[in-house]
């Protein structure tokens, strides 16, 4: 469990692929990782199998890989990062499992007065999730919707400091980007759904 507040930016050092594998080794700030400790990569929940002084490494299974834009990280790569929540710790953002519900196209981005306006177009099954005001994970920073643009398209307001300390500020129109809906949505789904 997460909450969508970037502690660190990573990069990527190794990028190991194969036909049924991809291992990522990533530098970070975190000195005191254990094997199997998670760590949100770009809000993708991912187990440390090794560690070093300064980098760490995850296996990226085929179906995380079908489902996000990891598949696509090469060496010098920035990502986001967050370690997992500790019982006590601040919930300065909002509940974030790292479970990846798709892929976004950022549609739209300008500078508009003291914020920069991002329009996202998401998959449908996330789309249907979203609504004014409510929360969405994009690359793993927890954000909240300004308003629905198009029938699929949010917009959020990115302040200055986020721009700063992830890697949206490095986004461009075109780039694709990993999404979580709210889970509070989720379950109300499967609970219309059914009832």
């Amino acid at each position: 469990m997460f909450t969508g507040i970037v502690t660190a930016v990573g990069t990527v050092v190794r990028a190991d692929r194969g036909a049924d594998r991809l291992v990522l080794a990533i530098r970070s700030p975190y000195d005191d990782l254990a094997v199997g400790d998670s760590v949100a990569v770009n809000g993708a929940c991912l187990t440390v199998v090794e560690h070093d002084a300064g980098t760490f490494r995850v296996d990226v299974i085929v179906t995380t890989r079908g489902r996000t834009v990891l598949e696509a990280l090469g060496t010098g790569d920035r990502v986001n990062l967050e370690r997992a929540l500790a019982v006590g710790d601040r919930l300065g953002g909002h509940f974030v499992q790292g479970h990846i519900d798709g892929v976004g196209d950022i549609v739209d981005l300008r500078e508009c007065e003291d914020a920069w306006l991002m329009d996202i177009r998401l998959p449908p099954e996330v789309a249907e999730l979203s609504i004014p005001h409510g929360s969405i994970a994009i690359d793993g920073v927890s954000l909240t919707i300004s308003e629905m643009v198009g029938p699929a398209t949010v917009q959020i307001g990115l302040i200055p400091f986020t721009m700063e300390h992830t890697t949206l500020g490095e986004r461009t129109i075109g780039d694709r980007v990993q999404v979580e809906a709210d889970m509070l949505g989720k379950y109300v789904r499967q609970l219309v759904r059914t009832g």
